[in-house]
């Protein structure tokens, strides 16, 4: 109760999912003797004075990977926090002036579809592929000032096409929907990284959009780098989302229906 009562006194609105959370997370400290998942210390607050939080014990061990490590790789399904999180130590590690600037990118190529069919300007055409980014960010920042950082180039949202020739100092990046980038792009990215950057990378990789012939750099990237210091993964599953409730029951329900499909055509 003392748990919950501090998290509450910061702030946040507990629903009934947030309980069910830190019960796991309790659960889990005590079985491994760990430090608490619940320590009343915010990631940062937004403009609003909502307090973020990590709120399931891979969050936890997310966020505290991301602080140990240069280069960290969050993978798992939607929903899960891997990128909001990401963004919540961004903004925070720009506010204490630990990096000068924070550049977020995705692939701007999924499903097929290439920036060249699309119509409009180049803006127009990158934006739907960066909106979840802007996203995010709006909801941590005041969009007035989110727009000031951007004209001042302080943060940069840009497809990862953009990335190519460039060495990024001082920055902290998130590379988002990495399981849509092939294997050039993905090592591509991860050489631009410069002295005194923090990067994260997530991704799904049930949900990879690439043609069949191309490969996922993401899911090569696991396998090759696994081993290599400084480089941090972890891996959220189905437990971890912490979207609205109903997005656990919808996920639970398209499951079912899969399985029951696959059993009637068996």
């Amino acid at each position: 109760m003392e748990k919950l009562s501090t998290y509450y006194q910061k702030g946040h609105f507990l629903s009934s999912n947030d309980v069910k959370n830190m019960a796991l997370g309790y659960k889990l400290q005590l079985e491994q003797n760990s430090e608490p998942l619940f320590d009343g210390k915010a990631i940062l607050y937004s403009h609003r004075r909502k307090p973020i939080m990590p709120k399931t014990p891979t969050q936890k061990m997310y966020v505290e990977t991301i602080n140990k490590n240069d280069i960290t790789f969050g993978i798992g399904p939607a929903g899960t926090g891997k990128t909001y999180l990401a963004m919540a130590v961004a903004v925070s590690y720009l506010k204490q002036q630990k990096v000068n600037r924070i550049i977020l990118t995705r692939p701007a190529v999924e499903a097929g579809e290439k920036l060249g069919f699309l119509p409009g300007s180049l803006t127009e055409k990158v934006d739907p592929y960066l909106r979840p980014l802007y996203d995010a960010l709006y909801d941590m920042v005041d969009s007035a000032k989110v727009n000031d950082m951007i004209e001042k180039n302080i943060i940069e949202v840009a497809p990862l096409a953009f990335m190519r020739g460039r060495t990024l100092n001082d920055a902290f990046i998130i590379l988002d929907e990495a399981q849509n980038t092939t294997r050039e792009q993905m090592k591509m990215f991860l050489t631009r990284i410069g002295f005194g950057s923090k990067a994260v990378i997530t991704g799904d990789i049930t949900q990879i959009d690439l043609p069949k012939v191309s490969s996922s750099g993401l899911v090569e990237a696991m396998k090759v780098l696994k081993d290599i210091e400084g480089i941090g993964f972890v891996k959220f599953t189905e437990k971890d989302v912490v979207r609205h409730p109903v997005v656990q029951r919808i996920i639970q329900a398209y499951d079912k229906y899969q399985e029951q499909n696959e059993q009637n055509n068996n």
